[in-house]
């Protein structure tokens, strides 16, 4: 189902899932729902049994949060749209409970527990794959997606803010890595990148790289939004180039999907996600590393 650009917009700023795959859940079911925690407990001996286990964990992660998505917008309603989403030794089901506890008043005693031992569950989640991330590293690369093929980042043509057409095959091919950040011109932490982004794009350069960005609120080539965008980069010294495409194509709807600002993917030379999206901002430490985890891998990978 294709997002109006306004409730587009409305879910980048609240940092909130696509409503696209969400139905309202009715009050006795989020009452009867309950974490599975068995696999939290699991300890794998092997890589292959830590892929297992990472995946299994972001699935119930994307269940959480695709279960009673009205009460979850509620919920990202109340959030602080200028507070960094992800800070230092905190995760995003923390990010979550803080918000949930400021705003508590605005829930049923029901909706509150639920919310709160969903949130509870998520950040112990995060914890968990941050273990795994840690302990076998090689996991990062080897990201599929549920028909357990290497996942593509999807096809687009489009246009940079200065109205030079790009086409992704093009851009993808002609760089050893690529790394792709999604932000908006309202977020806090999105803006407070762009010059950590705009440096690492110049390293990027160096080593058969690049890095462009997606502006959200210019899809579709708004003319405002793109003047916007232009103004907060120039301010922040940022010159890497930002891109535009459809809102109703399929770079689009991949857009629509994301579910926190801002969100970063490293992609290689054959258009092909490597590793997780990076949530958060790359001037925390934990994304930074893995994001240049992810960067050395695809380099070290390339065959040029």
């Amino acid at each position: 189902m294709k997002l109006k650009k306004l409730t587009a917009l409305l879910l980048a700023a609240l940092l909130v899932l696509s409503l696209a795959a969400c139905g309202a859940k009715d009050s006795d079911k989020q009452a009867d729902m309950s974490g599975d925690d068995s696999a939290m407990t699991g300890e794998p001996k092997t890589a292959e049994e830590a892929l297992a286990l990472h995946k299994e964990l972001l699935e119930r992660e994307n269940a959480l949060l695709s279960e009673n998505a009205e009460l979850w917008e509620k919920v990202f309603m109340e959030a602080d749209k200028g507070m960094a989403m992800i800070e230092d030794g905190k995760n995003y089901g923390d990010f979550l409970l803080d918000t949930v506890e400021a705003a508590k008043e605005q829930f049923t005693d029901k909706e509150y527990e639920w919310l709160k031992e969903s949130a509870t569950e998520i950040s112990n989640i995060e914890n968990k794959l941050t273990e795994l991330e840690n302990q076998y590293p090689e996991i990062l690369n080897e990201e599929t997606d549920a028909n357990g093929d290497v996942q593509k980042f999807p096809s687009f043509e489009g246009k940079d803010l200065d109205g030079n057409e790009v086409k992704s095959d093009e851009l993808f091919s002609a760089n050893a890595v690529t790394v792709v950040n999604f932000w908006f011109t309202t977020c806090n932490p999105c803006v407070g990148e762009l010059a950590e982004l705009d440096a690492l794009n110049k390293e990027l350069a160096e080593k058969g790289g690049s890095l462009i960005g997606v502006n959200t609120f210019t899809l579709d080539g708004d003319e405002a939004a793109i003047s916007e965008a232009k103004d907060v980069l120039a301010k922040k010294g940022a010159t890497y180039q930002n891109v535009y495409f459809d809102s109703d194509g399929e770079a689009g709807k991949f857009t629509a999907n994301i579910f926190a600002y801002p969100t970063t993917y490293v992609v290689d030379r054959s258009g092909n996600i490597v590793g997780e999206p990076i949530v958060g901002a790359i001037t925390e430490k934990k994304q930074a590393e893995t994001l240049q985890k992810l960067i050395e891998q695809t380099l070290a990978a390339d065959v040029g």
